[in-house]
């Protein structure tokens, strides 16, 4: 791997041990006892630990409250097909057969929409026997309706490594909208570390709920809370007093997008506004991605870390969940933010499909941090979505459109 892009990173980087800790050391560092979230501070332990080796020195930046952000090498692949190396197979063995083109990603590279491209993580792993690890796109990844899986050696499955996993990461990555510019460097994924099962039952979360106020309708009054196999959420098709665009379709004609570029693009050439339409309701095309958000302002106590999951495909044709992350301190900070609503990124299956306002589309899965995080999810620490309505991904401007009538763009 060169190191042209280096100095950057050194910068504020984790010091890491020169050798592995042995397991016991490593308890006492990483977190007390018991099922749950590896918090910022663990992860740190971790790497000190020499459990995250990586090509280029891990910054402190990459860590979040409950999870580290994961950063491309400098080398991708075309391939011919998705795949999953199973559990007698490493990648390096099945990429002689899928490789169609070696790239790369030193500079600035173009991965085209539709296409399945593989990329080395700067980043692999050394977990201890007691961790397993799962990921997800991040945000702004999921929100340009781009597909980055993790995957293993031996791996069975996407996203998730077993416990006591040594060996490299790849990251799967499939541009569906918007082909896009990426290099070397740039996170697309994110990890979590766990440690046994750490999801909340309905009744821990309806107690949780009734302590902290899991859900909020403004910035004053709560909100009753529909759990069911998680906290359940619905979509939002009613603007508001600044805006009534109610969602974002993506347009299938549009330009490349640079990733590393930040409040730069106008989001008129990419997307097509969906504002209140009549009925309260919308339909949704096959093939195309969608931007909507919650009617719920929810809440993430510092204590606990989220995911977005899928309902049942039975509740309806369309797929929800892309980046399913949410830090501890989502929509709470410091106990001073009544929730925040939820971005979701929607795509319609083979025939059209109506959504109507307050149906529920999706569901928070809570789980327990193994220790409450040093840092917590805000403006702190540079989050980009903690007062969101509904927003793009950080590439777009940060223009709200002025309400107008309710004449749908549909």
């Amino acid at each position: 791997m060169t190191n042209a892009w280096l100095p950057g990173f050194v910068r504020d980087a984790v010091p890491e041990a020169s050798g592995v800790l042995p397991s016991q050391e490593l308890q006492a560092l990483v977190a007390p006892p018991g099922p749950g979230v590896l918090p910022s501070q663990g992860i740190r332990a971790l790497v000190r630990g020499g459990h995250i080796p990586a090509a280029l020195p891990i910054v402190d930046r990459q860590i979040q409250p409950a999870s580290l952000d994961l950063r491309l090498g400098d080398e991708a692949f075309r391939l011919q097909a998705s795949f999953l190396p199973g559990a007698r197979s490493t990648i390096e063995a099945k990429l002689s057969d899928l490789s169609m083109v070696r790239m790369d990603l030193s500079r600035p590279t173009v991965f085209e929409k539709h296409c399945v491209y593989l990329v080395r993580l700067v980043e692999r792993l050394r977990l201890p026997t007691d961790l397993a690890a799962k990921a997800n796109p991040k945000s702004t990844t999921g929100r340009l309706d781009v597909f980055a899986r993790l995957i293993t050696d031996y791996g069975t499955e996407f996203e998730r490594v077993r416990e006591g996993y040594d060996g490299p990461l790849y990251v799967e990555v499939v541009p569906r909208t918007f082909s896009i510019i990426v290099t070397a460097g740039l996170s697309l994924s994110q990890i979590r570390f766990t440690r046994g099962r750490s999801s909340s039952s309905d009744e821990q979360l309806e107690r949780l709920h009734r302590r902290e106020g899991l859900v909020y309708l403004d910035d004053t009054e709560p909100g009753e809370a529909v759990i069911r196999d998680g906290l359940n959420l619905s979509v939002s098709l009613r603007g508001g007093r600044e805006t009534d665009v109610v969602a974002y379709r993506g347009r299938r004609d549009a330009p490349l997008v640079d990733l590393r570029m930040i409040d730069h693009y106008d989001a008129g050439r990419f997307w097509d506004l969906i504002r209140s339409p009549p009925g309260d309701r919308i339909i949704l095309n096959p093939g195309d991605f969608y931007i909507l958000g919650s009617c719920e302002r929810v809440r993430v106590p510092p204590e606990y870390a989220a995911e977005m999951v899928p309902f049942d495909p039975s509740v309806g044709e369309f797929r929800i969940h892309y980046a399913g992350f949410f830090d501890p301190g989502f929509g709470y900070g410091d106990k001073d933010i009544t929730g925040t609503r939820a971005v979701m990124e929607v795509r319609a299956h083979e025939v059209p499909f109506v959504i109507e306002h307050g149906q529920m589309v999706g569901r928070l899965d809570y789980e327990r941090m193994l220790d409450v995080p040093d840092r917590i999810y805000g403006t702190a620490i540079g989050s980009s979505y903690q007062r969101q309505a509904l927003a793009l991904s950080k590439q777009f401007r940060r223009t709200v459109p002025a309400v107008q009538s309710r004449e749908s763009q549909l």
